[in-house]
């Protein structure tokens, strides 16, 4: 049952992604070369979530967990953020602050998992790799649109 409270608040950051599409304005922006192509996004999201909210579960039922569950909830409520600030309002500079502190909580959250648990914190690892790409992608649009 507790996988499934944190498989919805992963449903819940996705779905901003629903109301917050890229759109004609993402289309016209200069991007990255490295830029994935765009069925990659939805692709590696649905992979990150469920990871997310495995590793949310396992967290939940270890002593001592209160703080790295802390920052899962930080981050889910950062991650929910980007979207509507980056696609919703077209705020670039924004979205990249966003997603700076995105990376630095989620950072801790995969250090403190992986001291409470090995597994959980390698569930959560390609979560920071996946933000570094969208750190890159980010920081290459604002350069480049200014």
């Amino acid at each position: 049952m507790t996988f499934y409270i944190f498989l919805l608040a992963c449903c819940a950051a996705a779905s901003t992604g629903f109301f917050f599409k890229p759109g004609p304005w993402y289309a016209t922006l200069a991007k990255p070369s490295f830029t994935p192509p765009n069925w990659v996004f939805p692709v590696a999201w649905l992979i990150i979530y469920v990871l997310l909210a495995w590793a949310g579960y396992r967290l939940s039922v270890m002593p001592g967990s209160q703080d790295v569950l802390a920052l899962w909830a930080a981050q889910i409520a950062l991650n929910t953020l980007w979207t509507p600030v980056f696609f919703g309002a077209n705020r670039v500079f924004a979205g990249m602050l966003i997603l700076a502190l995105l990376w630095l909580v989620v950072a801790a959250m995969v250090v403190m998992a992986l001291q409470l648990d090995v597994m959980t914190g390698l569930i959560l690892f390609p979560y920071l790799i996946w933000l570094c790409v969208a750190g890159a992608l980010n920081l290459s649009i604002w350069r480049n649109n200014r």
